[in-house]
C-alpha cells in the first residue's frame, strides 16, 4: 500500500514501511525504512532540513537520490556528462504518481508484478536535461520492495551516463555491520561480517559475470543483530553482469549504492532516449537474519521464478549427472550402463554433460559446434534419448552457449563473433573465447543450433554453463564511442537467448551454471528455477557454501548433488548421511559413477530418493531456520525446514553440530538441538514414532547422538499428529 501527501510518500508492506519526503529546494530526502508505521504516519524529515535551515549542509542530509557536483560529496548513484563536458546535476523533485501493477523493464529480468502490486514513480529533473525516474514496487504480502531507476535525456543535446546505479539509500548516523558473500571457485558465497568503517567499502565484479569472488547481494544490520533478533536490511541485485555495491560511512551517516559497475560503462543518450537500470530487491526484518532470509526466500519463490516453477509441490526430477562418472571418456554403451545403475537407484533423469558434441574429447576444441559426435553417439541424441526413455529415464543435456573454441567450425566461419580488441591477439582462457552476445546475429546463430538440438528429441533438462570471465571486450558491431555499452548489451543478449529457450520450450527445466557458482543471482533465477551452487560437491564444503547462499536464496534454487568419496574436488571423506543432508536441502541429484556400486549399495540409495519425493514440497517450499552455523572450517551445521503452518518439519544436523557448541560431547552427556518455527501447542511425531510437543522441541530440542566417524549427520522428519 502506498499513501502520500503533497510532500511525503510512505510505502507499506505487511510488516515494514519505507518513507521519503520532498525537502527544501525540491531535494528528495530519505526519512525511514523499518518496522511498519501507522498508515498516516507523519513526515519524519529532519526539522532543520524541512524548514530550509541554511545551517544544514546538503551533504549532511539523508538523500533519496543524488548526483555529483552539487555539494553532496558522498559516493553518487549516477554520473552524467553533458555535451559541454560538465558532470554536475542537481536533481530536484518534479512529480510523482502511484501506478497500479508494475511497469516492465524491457529486456531485463525483474520480480513479477500483479494486481496486488503498486508502484510509486518519482521523477527528478536537472535543468540541463537529465531526468531520473525512481520506481518503487510494493509487494505487501511478501514484505518486499523493489527499486530501479530509469534515466532519460529530456534535453536538446546528447548526454553520457558514466554511472547509472539502481539504488541509493542513506541511513542515519549510527553503527552498522556489513554482511557480504565472498569466496573463490569451489568455495563460493562464504558470509563475511564486519563493522562499517569510515570511508567506502565495496564489493563488485568487472568479469562480465558476478563471479566467484563476490555475490551481488548484501545485508546491513545492527551490531547486536543475530539470527533471531535485531534489525537488518537485505538487498539483492537482479542482474547477471558487472556490478558494484558501495557502503559508505561518512560524517552524516551511512549510504548504500548498488548498480552496474561503472568500469567500462559509458551509455550515451540522444535527446528523448532512456536507459533502464536493473532492479534491486529490498527486505527489512526486525527479528534477525533468519526472518530476513525467509522473506527473501518467499519473494523469490512466489514472485521471481517463472510461474511454472512457483508450485513447490510440483515434483522436480532426481537426476544423475555424467560428469564425475565419465568426464570426456564415454560412448553410448558406457552411458547406458551408467543409466541402468541410475534406474536401480530409482533416479528420474540422466544428464549428459560435456563431451557429447562433435570432436569434443577434451577442452581444446568444439565449443560452438552443437552437433552430436557420431563416434560416441552413432544414433545421435534421438537414439540415446529413445533408449533412456525405454529404461524409464528422461534425458538432460549440458551446453556452454556463450563460448567458442578456436578449433571449431563456428570460429572458422565467424572469427569476428568472438570478443577481440583490434590489433591484439585474442585471449584464450580454458582454450576458448567468449562470443559477442551484444550482437543480435550472434545470439540468433547460437539459437538456431540450440533450437535444432532441443527439437531433435524430448530433452527435459538443460544445464547452461559459462566457464570463463569476459576479456578483450570489444564489439566489431559498435563504433568506438559506444564500446562502453558492450558489457551491458552482452548480458542483455544472454537474457534474450534464455528467454527464447524457456518460452519456446516451456516444459524444459533450465539450470544455470558458471564454473560452478559464478553467476548465482536473481537475474538468472528469472529464467531458471535452479542454479548449480558450486563445482565443489563435498558435504563439509557445501555446509558453508549453502549456508551462506541461504542468506538470500531459498534451497529450492540451489543445485546440490550427492557425490563420491573421497571427493573429486578436495579429497574429503564424509558419511552417506552428511552427503545426503547437504544434497536433500537443495534440488537433489547425484554426481558419481554408480556403476561401481553393488546392487545392495544401489538399493540403499532408494530410501533417500523416496524420502525426497515424499517431502519435496516441504523441502522446496518450507521456511528455513538456521539452527547452528558453520565456521570457516565448515565442519558442522544444523538447520531445519518447517511448513509455514507448523504442520511438519525436516531437521538436519551435520558434523560439529552433533558435538554441541563447546567441543566434543561424550556418550554420557549427549547434546540437544533446539528447534524453531513449530506450533508450541501441537504434538509432533518422528519417523520412529517418538512424540514430542512443539514447546518441548523448541525449548529442549531433539536428542543428538554423539559424533562417530568423519562428518556424522542426522536427518529427521516430524509431522503434527
Amino acid at each position: 500500500m502506498i499513501v502520500h501527501s503533497e510532500t511525503c510518500y510512505t510505502l507499506h508492506t505487511a510488516h515494514t514501511s519505507y518513507q521519503m519526503s520532498v525537502g527544501p529546494d525540491g531535494m528528495l530526502l530519505h526519512t525511514y525504512y523499518g518496522a511498519r508505521l501507522p498508515d498516516r504516519a507523519p513526515d519524519l524529515t529532519d526539522g532543520r532540513a524541512a524548514h530550509g535551515d541554511p545551517g544544514c549542509w546538503t551533504d549532511l542530509l539523508p538523500k533519496e537520490w543524488s548526483a555529483p557536483g552539487t555539494a553532496d560529496n558522498r559516493t553518487p548513484p549516477c554520473v552524467p556528462e553533458y555535451a559541454d563536458g560538465t558532470e554536475a546535476a542537481e536533481l530536484v523533485f518534479a512529480g510523482a504518481a502511484v501506478l497500479p501493477g508494475k511497469p516492465a523493464l524491457p529486456g531485463l529480468p525483474a520480480f513479477r508484478g500483479g494486481a496486488d502490486v503498486q508502484t510509486l514513480s518519482v521523477t527528478l529533473r536537472d535543468v540541463f536535461g537529465l531526468e531520473v525516474e525512481l520506481r518503487y514496487s510494493v509487494y505487501e504480502k511478501e514484505d518486499l520492495i523493489t527499486r530501479t531507476a530509469v534515466y532519460k535525456n529530456a534535453g536538446s543535446q546528447p548526454l553520457t551516463l558514466h554511472k547509472a546505479a539502481s539504488l541509493c539509500m542513506d541511513y542515519a548516523p549510527g553503527s552498522l555491520d556489513l554482511i557480504t558473500l565472498n569466496g573463490t571457485w569451489a568455495a563460493e558465497r562464504t558470509p563475511e561480517r564486519a563493522p562499517l568503517r569510515c570511508g567506502i567499502q565495496s564489493v563488485g565484479s568487472i568479469r562480465g559475470v558476478p563471479g566467484h569472488a563476490h555475490n551481488p547481494a548484501i545485508a546491513l544490520c545492527r551490531p547486536d543483530t543475530t539470527e533471531t533478533n535485531g534489525d537488518c536490511w537485505g538487498f539483492a541485485f537482479v542482474y547477471s553482469g558487472n556490478f558494484l555495491i558501495e557502503a559508505e560511512r561518512a560524517d552524516a551517516g551511512q549510504r548504500l549504492v548498488m548498480g552496474i559497475h561503472p568500469y567500462h560503462f559509458h551509455w550515451t543518450l540522444a535527446p528523448g532516449e532512456s536507459f533502464a537500470a536493473p532492479e534491486v530487491a529490498m527486505v527489512y526484518a526486525q527479528h534477525g537474519l533468519g526472518e530476513m532470509s525467509r522473506r527473501f526466500h518467499t519473494a523469490i519463490r512466489t514472485r521471481l521464478l517463472a510461474p511454472r516453477w512457483q508450485d513447490m509441490n510440483a515434483p522436480r526430477p532426481v537426476l544423475l549427472n555424467s560428469w564425475e562418472a565419465c568426464y570426456f571418456d564415454f560412448d553410448e554403451a558406457k552411458l547406458l550402463e551408467l543409466a541402468a545403475a541410475a534406474r536401480k537407484a530409482d533416479i528420474d533423469l540422466f544428464v549428459l554433460d560435456d563431451g557429447w558434441f562433435k570432436g569434443r574429447n577434451d577442452t581444446s576444441s568444439s565449443l560452438g559446434d552443437w552437433v552430436e559426435d557420431k563416434a560416441k553417439l552413432p544414433d545421435g541424441l534421438p537414439g540415446l534419448c529413445r533408449r533412456l526413455n525405454e529404461m524409464g529415464l528422461e534425458l538432460g543435456l549440458w551446453v556452454e552457449p556463450e563460448a567458442v573454441s578456436p578449433n571449431s567450425d563456428l570460429y572458422k566461419a565467424h572469427p569476428d563473433w568472438a570478443f577481440v580488441v583490434p590489433g591484439r591477439r585474442p585471449l584464450e582462457i580454458r582454450q576458448q573465447y567468449t562470443l559477442d552476445f551484444s550482437r543480435e546475429e550472434v545470439v540468433d546463430g547460437i539459437w538456431q543450433q540450440l533450437e535444432r538440438v532441443l527439437r531433435s528429441c524430448p530433452i527435459k533438462y538443460l544445464k547452461w554453463d559459462m566457464n570463463r570471465s569476459l576479456a578483450n571486450v570489444y564489439s566489431a558491431a559498435l563504433p568506438a564511442a559506444r564500446q562502453g555499452e558492450v558489457y551491458h548489451r552482452y548480458v542483455m543478449g544472454v537474457y534474450e537467448l534464455q528467454r527464447r529457450v524457456t518460452e519456446t520450450f516451456p516444459g524444459l527445466l533450465l539450470e544455470n551454471c558458471a564454473g560452478g557458482g559464478a553467476r548465482f543471482d536473481c537475474g538468472m533465477l528469472y529464467y531458471s528455477p535452479q542454479i548449480w551452487c558450486s563445482d565443489n560437491t563435498d558435504a563439509r564444503a557445501r555446509l558453508l557454501i549453502q549456508y551462506g547462499t541461504s542468506l538470500f536464496y531459498p534451497g529450492c534454487v540451489m543445485g546440490a548433488h550427492f557425490s563420491t568419496v573421497p571427493n573429486h574436488c578436495n579429497g574429503h571423506i564424509s558419511t552417506t548421511e552428511a552427503r545426503m543432508a547437504a544434497a536433500l536441502s537443495g534440488t537433489f541429484g547425484f554426481e558419481l559413477d554408480l556403476t561401481t556400486y553393488t546392487p545392495e549399495e544401489l538399493e540403499a540409495l532408494r530410501p533417500y530418493v523416496a524420502w525426497y519425493r515424499a517431502h519435496g514440497g516441504l523441502l522446496r517450499g518450507g521456511d528455513l531456520y538456521r539452527l547452528a552455523g558453520p565456521d570457516a572450517s565448515a565442519l558442522g551445521a544444523a538447520w531445519m525446514i518447517a511448513a509455514p503452518d507448523g504442520s511438519e518439519a525436516a531437521v538436519f544436523a551435520v558434523g560439529d553440530a552433533l558435538s554441541g557448541s563447546h567441543g566434543t560431547a561424550s556418550m554420557n552427556s549427549l547434546p540437544r538441538l533446539p528447534l524453531q518455527g513449530l506450533d508450541p501447542a501441537a504434538v509432533y511425531e518422528d519417523e520412529q514414532g517418538v512424540q514430542y510437543t512443539g514447546a518441548q522441541l523448541m525449548a529442549l530440542g531433539l536428542p543428538l547422538p554423539g559424533p562417530r566417524g568423519q562428518t556424522p549427520a542426522c536427518i529427521w522428519y516430524l509431522h503434527r499428529v
